[in-house]
């Protein structure tokens, strides 16, 4: 009898390959981004820097151009980012691409990290007060149980 081995992907066997880092212009996700980049370049990682764009009931988007709103809040943290990796260049070196991708939050940074194949996932601690009811999109990422969680405050 032969035993047959699977060549399944299998996550963070010898240390995180990509780290997904949620950012949303915030500062507890910009401090989870840059702790991330920390993270990336330690372990010789690809940050995957994701930005979920907010989707609206039609609705709810009447006369407000939510489209162009999130596309150029999108293009100002890619600018950022540049702009941070521009600055340390030569002294900090990490390999980064930035996505976006459309829903909430969660579901958002959900099918980000399975779409990349996410070793871990780093976010920033909710600034909302409502999210201690109802749940943060942290502990609703840890609840999941797919991915080791970072939550930076």
């Amino acid at each position: 009898m032969t035993e047959q081995h699977s060549h399944r992907f299998e996550r963070g066997t010898d240390g995180p390959k990509v780290i997904v880092v949620g950012v949303d212009g915030s500062d507890s996700s910009l401090r989870a981004a840059a702790y991330a980049a920390g993270l990336a370049r330690r372990q010789h990682a690809l940050l995957a820097v994701v930005y979920v764009q907010p989707v609206l009931a039609a609705g709810a988007a009447l006369g407000v151009p939510m489209a162009e709103t999130t596309d150029e809040i999108a293009e100002d943290l890619v600018a950022q980012i540049r702009e941070s990796a521009e600055r340390l260049k030569g002294i900090f070196e990490v390999r980064w691409e930035f996505h976006t991708f459309r829903g909430d939050p969660y579901n958002g940074l959900v099918t980000a990290a399975d779409e990349l194949k996410a070793d871990a996932v780093v976010v920033g601690a909710s600034e909302q007060a409502g999210h201690r009811i109802v749940g943060s999109v942290a502990v609703r990422l840890v609840k999941a149980g797919r991915w080791p969680v970072t939550v930076v405050p």
